[in-house]
């Protein structure tokens, strides 16, 4: 008898101690799920800030070389702009996306005007190579205003990112809140 039982022990686990084993996995991932999750998100409020940072630095240099003009602002009055060899001078527009995406990713001269590659006149930028997406939404719009909102500005679907050229403001256009739950997502 002894034998018989020795024999079927040798077989392999009992079904308690399977579900045992069941129950302790089941129990780990419904403790490490949640963790992983959330990852991505902090991942993307990550990202999003650190290029809120690099553009806020790049447009900071901007205005530093260019006697406190933010980019987006129509190059100087009676200023005339330098002869740019390729013939590509950026937009020359007021408080306009294009003409703050020129500046900031076109060499530049001392009055704003632009131009896409190095010339005679036009020694400053470019400051970055693009604008960068903001992760969140995925979006590089931006969005000029003239005043500081606490909301999104109207008509940008309320992504990519807000420059307010009148103080040098730079936000994500957006309304929602950082994953701390307290903060704006721009203002940390």
């Amino acid at each position: 008898m002894t034998t018989t039982v020795r024999h079927y022990a040798a077989k392999g686990f009992t079904l308690i101690e399977l579900l045992i084993v069941v129950i302790i996995i089941a129990i780990l991932a419904a403790i490490a799920i949640p963790q992983f999750s959330n990852t991505s998100g902090d991942a993307q409020e990550s990202a999003a800030l650190a290029n809120l940072t690099t553009m806020r630095s790049a447009i900071e240099l901007y205005r530093v070389q260019h006697n406190g003009r933010y980019p987006s602002k129509a190059p100087v009055t009676g200023s005339t702009a330098p002869a740019c060899p390729t013939g590509g001078a950026g937009s020359t527009d007021d408080n306009n996306a294009t003409t703050f995406t020129d500046q900031l990713t076109k060499f530049s001269s001392l009055s704003g005007h632009t131009c896409t590659t190095a010339a005679a006149g036009y020694s400053f930028g470019p400051y970055i190579r693009a604008i960068p997406s903001e992760p969140i939404t995925g979006s590089d719009a931006v969005v000029v205003a003239t005043t500081v909102t606490a909301t999104p500005v109207p008509g940008a679907a309320t992504a990519g990112w807000r420059f307010v050229n009148d103080t040098g403001t730079l936000q994500i256009n957006s309304s929602n809140l950082a994953r701390d739950g307290k903060t704006a997502l721009s203002a940390k």
